[in-house]
């Protein structure tokens, strides 16, 4: 799909506080290894354990409070005018609060579905699609080293990465960067220190 903006970005928006908040907040929680799709629901061994870290290293905590929300969302409604996509989103998923430490990272990879949500455990998914996806960076760059975020407006699996952009507006504290879900990301390795971010999907009913 050819879009006039693939990304729309807020620069440190978020108040330090606020970041300092959530980080608090969630590391006082049990994180658990980040999976991708196809490990859902299932019992994992080592070589699944070894074949996922390759595609996806880190570790999450699942949040869903609304004081989060509350700060977070209203941009995701801009960014939805502002470059223009007028997507209908009505619902935003749980929070992803992720950890990216030494050597953690994640593969390309688009955060969209090819089918809506049927038989989930919360009743608001099912039947929507993810439409946008917002990552908001928590943490100061001065704090780590590497974990650059990364866009490709093609399909990477096509193995032609000539369309890799380095989104390094979300290298500020508070920044935040919202992109249609279909849009292939990845974050890099992280070399030093620890990347702590935020990822919310809001998700709608299908596209007409």
């Amino acid at each position: 799909m050819n879009l006039k903006n693939y990304y729309w970005f807020f620069k440190s928006v978020l108040p330090h506080k606020f970041c300092d908040d959530v980080i608090k907040f969630a590391n006082d929680k049990e994180d658990q290894q980040a999976i991708t799709g196809q490990y859902q629901n299932k019992e994992l061994k080592k070589k699944d354990i070894k074949d996922l870290k390759k595609q996806r290293n880190s570790n999450v905590i699942w949040l869903n409070q609304q004081w989060i929300y509350k700060e977070i969302i209203p941009y995701v409604n801009t960014a939805n005018i502002n470059a223009q996509w007028n997507y209908e989103i009505d619902f935003a998923e749980e929070i992803q609060f992720t950890k990216y430490k030494k050597n953690q990272h994640y593969h390309w990879h688009c955060d969209s579905q090819t089918e809506p949500y049927q038989n989930h455990k919360f009743d608001n998914y099912n039947g929507r699609l993810r439409k946008l996806s917002v990552t908001c960076s928590l943490s100061d760059p001065k704090d780590y080293k590497g974990g650059e975020l990364e866009f490709n407006f093609n399909d990477p699996s096509r193995k032609k990465l000539e369309n890799i952009h380095k989104c390094t507006e979300i290298l500020p504290k508070g920044s935040i960067v919202v992109f249609p879900s279909f849009v292939w990301h990845r974050v890099k390795p992280v070399i030093e220190g620890t990347r702590y971010s935020l990822v919310i999907w809001n998700i709608g009913y299908p596209f007409r």
